[in-house]
């Protein structure tokens, strides 16, 4: 086999790949023998038909085209290997030439036009240094935690007095287009103030009591009619207001199994450190992608780049050029980053294990309520666990990579073993890294378990 690069741009190549005759003449003898197994030629047993008469039976080109099916690819993935090329995307496929006879002198050739992943040298990471910010857990920080935990045991209590800001109603809304009614509701639970009804509803609510109503205009937010203007009527059917319990030694033996608040405090503030270290943690984990891009020109392939813009800009079609912006600087970061990932766990020799893959692919059909082992049949079925497979690599890259590091705060040594684990730890618990960014990195497993929700609605 004989391979010539072209190198399009720093991110796309050109393969020409010629295959000698002796390479190409086992995929034909396979065909042959598939073929065979197809037809029926009298005087033959099927599945026996010799080669000469399978080619006459359906023509040399039809064989050929069955061989090359099997063989582009694997000379494909050959020639990869062989020129150390790491394709980003399914490549664009031309036979140029194929042999038209089993006695051609013309040998298979064929281009595969790829984008691929630059070519750039990663900095030494055992000379690294990387300061993060220190962690801080303040008076406030507790206190605001307490007022959460006091929140989840109030009660709401009915008053006879106009709504205001905090209150909870019990509403009926009607939204009306020209004078037609498009939607409406009754019975809804709302809290003047949380902004996450209409547009103006707020306003609307504030100063009204029980069984009295009024109308404000809004942009409806769903529905057949979503973006349109309305005339909306809510009328008011209750008022209530939340009351606390006392922060004291009884609400936190019923909060908590504390006997006193000032043991539920300290309980707290160590969680509330303990967050903060987990913060820390991802801010190291920023920074350390950030420190290695520093100073390498890692360009983006153009291709795949416009492909996922405009894929995720389909989810908003109102996008203005300010917002088509951002979300072309957050995919063209994301995909630098995957690069370097990826480049750094090849360096490192990442080895991902089918049990790596599985533990996964089962934290994200956890976040969906799925069933473990149909969601990764699922994957498997649907060509994607090479996605998973890819993404596990990196999470496995990235603490090795980050455990070669050496992270400081305030001047003085981070330690962040507990975060980045074991060599041998980490192959278990690569599923549970970076939770925020974790359905994000498996789109293509996440999207396959919106079908299947689909299916099963």
């Amino acid at each position: 086999m004989k391979i010539s690069v072209r190198n399009l741009e720093p991110t796309k190549a050109k393969l020409t790949i010629t295959v000698d005759d002796e390479e190409f003449a086992p995929y034909l003898d396979e065909a042959r023998k598939e073929i065979a197994k197809q037809i029926n030629v009298p005087g033959f047993r099927k599945g026996h038909v010799p080669a000469k008469i399978v080619d006459q039976r359906v023509g040399f080109g039809a064989v050929a085209g069955e061989a090359m099916n099997k063989a582009i690819p694997e000379f494909y993935s050959q020639a990869l290997d062989k020129k150390e090329i790491r394709p980003m995307a399914q490549p664009e496929i031309d036979v140029v030439e194929m042999p038209e006879s089993a006695n051609s002198d013309v040998k298979l050739k064929f281009t595969a036009t790829v984008e691929r992943r630059p070519q750039f040298d990663l900095p030494k990471l055992e000379e690294m240094t990387i300061d993060v910010e220190p962690i801080e857990v303040s008076d406030d920080d507790v206190e605001q935690r307490l007022e959460g935990l006091r929140q989840r045991f109030g009660t709401l209590v009915g008053v006879d007095r106009p709504a205001q800001k905090g209150d909870f109603v019990n509403i009926d809304l009607d939204a009306q287009i020209d004078g037609e009614s498009v939607d409406s509701q009754e019975g809804v639970s709302y809290e003047i103030g949380s902004g996450n009804m209409l547009d103006g509803i707020d306003e609307a609510l504030e100063g009204l009591s029980a069984d009295e109503e009024t109308t404000f205009e809004s942009m409806l937010q769903g529905g057949e009619h979503a973006g349109e203007k309305a005339l909306v009527k809510v009328k008011v059917n209750s008022v209530k207001t939340e009351e606390l319990p006392e922060l004291d030694d009884d609400f936190a033996q019923e909060a908590s199994e504390f006997d006193t608040l000032d043991e539920l405090k300290e309980e707290i503030r160590k969680a509330a450190a303990m967050d903060a270290k987990g913060r820390q943690a991802t801010a190291a984990r920023d920074a350390f992608i950030a420190k290695i891009e520093e100073d390498l020109e890692i360009p983006v392939p153009k291709g795949i780049l416009k492909e996922t813009v405009e894929e995720q800009l389909k989810n908003q079609p109102n996008a203005d050029s300010d917002a088509k912006k951002k979300v072309e600087e957050e995919v063209e970061k994301s995909l630098r980053d995957q690069i370097v990932l990826d480049a750094l766990a090849e360096e490192l020799d990442v080895q991902v294990a089918q049990a790596d893959v599985f533990n996964f692919l089962g934290s994200i059909a956890q976040q969906y309520g799925m069933d473990p082992n149909a969601f990764i049949q699922a994957i498997i079925k649907n060509g994607q666990i090479g996605a998973a497979v890819q993404e596990v690599a990196r999470s496995k890259g990235m603490l090795g990579g980050m455990r070669k590091v050496k992270f400081t705060s305030n001047g003085e040594e981070l330690d962040l073993s507990e975060f980045l684990s074991s060599d041998d730890e980490a192959d278990a618990e690569v599923a549970a890294a970076e939770e925020d960014e974790t359905v994000a990195a498996a789109a293509a497993a996440a999207a396959v378990a919106d079908d299947l929700a689909k299916d099963a609605e």
